[in-house]
């Protein structure tokens, strides 16, 4: 009965698999500064972020009309999240939470690579679709890698 609550990777470890720490077939290491950041410190990046431009929309741009900021906050998120990455390579909140947003060789993202991640970010589903190096599609598709700093 574990096995199957476990899932199929407990199920295969179990079994003498060895599938290495996350972000190994990246060549990125196991622990520290550069290594594949969790889904857990991701995540909270990415509610700070979204909560601070869901506040700026509602008080700034829609002046207290509820549904007005609904229809700035994604849009203001693109925006705010793309000049972030590509002057930067972090967001607010990635930087509260020690994240950036890198390619695979290490170097910053390039702009079309940002503007290409951010848009498929907004669009949820290729975010929620991880591998085993819990990279999200929306990085696969670009060849980028958030990582801690």
């Amino acid at each position: 009965m574990g096995s199957w609550l476990d899932g199929p990777k407990a199920a295969a470890e179990k079994m003498g698999a060895d599938f290495g720490h996350r972000g190994e077939r990246l060549g990125l290491p196991k622990d520290g500064p550069g290594s594949v950041a969790g889904p857990g410190r991701r995540l909270g990046a990415l509610f700070v972020d979204g909560w601070l431009c869901s506040l700026v929309a509602y008080g700034l741009l829609s002046r207290g009309d509820q549904a007005g900021a609904n229809l700035w906050t994604t849009p203001l998120f693109y925006v705010v999240t793309v000049v972030l990455l590509a002057t930067s390579g972090t967001t607010i909140g990635k930087r509260l939470f020690g994240l950036r947003v890198v390619r695979l060789d290490g170097a910053r993202a390039s702009i079309p690579q940002v503007l290409l991640r951010t848009l498929l970010l907004c669009l949820i589903v290729p975010a929620a679709i991880w591998d085993r190096d819990t990279r999200g599609l929306h990085d696969k598709a670009v060849g980028t890698v958030e990582v801690r700093i």
